[in-house]
This record gives structure tokens, sequence and C-alpha cells, in this order.
């Protein structure tokens, strides 16, 4: 992500947060927590998948953004990463 010379680092570098949070997010779908009776009804949808299909959204826009020169938005993503990371923490961990 260190700019427009190398958007081939930025794309691998997302690539991995990528995989990471969807790491995360399967955890997080199979924890039971009850946060998860919380959330809207179309998140449920297909097993939680649909919000699976979401997190693929995200990436592969910021995957494109940033092969296109745009490396703010490995940036943004990493950010994203950030905040997913720590909200995974709370529920897998029980603290919230």
């Amino acid at each position: 992500m260190s700019g427009h010379n190398h958007p081939a680092m930025a794309v691998l570098i997302i690539f991995i947060l990528g995989t990471l949070n969807f790491a995360l997010h399967k955890a997080v779908l199979e924890s039971r927590h009850p946060l998860l009776g919380e959330v809207p009804w179309f998140v449920h949808m297909l097993g939680g998948r649909i919000s699976l299909v979401a997190e693929f959204l995200v990436l592969l826009g910021a995957l494109l953004l940033a092969a296109n020169g745009y490396p703010a938005w490995g940036w943004a993503y990493f950010a994203y990463s950030v905040v997913n990371a720590f909200s995974a923490w709370l529920i897998l961990t029980r603290r919230i």
C-alpha cells in the first residue's frame, strides 16, 4: 500500500487481509453468540452466508480499486480489517 508504483503489493496485502477477514467472519458466524440473533432477518439468509457475500464484495472492490491505481483503498481496507478484527475479538472472547 505504498503508492502508485506498487499496486501489486497493495493487492497482495489486501488479499492477505481479506483471507483473515473471511476466517474471522466464519469464526464469528460459528460462535453462536447471542448477538447474532439480533441482526436483521436478511443476514440469516442461506445460513449467514449472505454476510459472507457482502464481505467478498468489499474485498473485491478494494482489490479492484487498488489494482487500478487507487492505493488509498488499500489503507481503507486495512482500517476496515482492524475494526473487523477488534469486533471479532470482542465477540469471540464474549466481552460483549
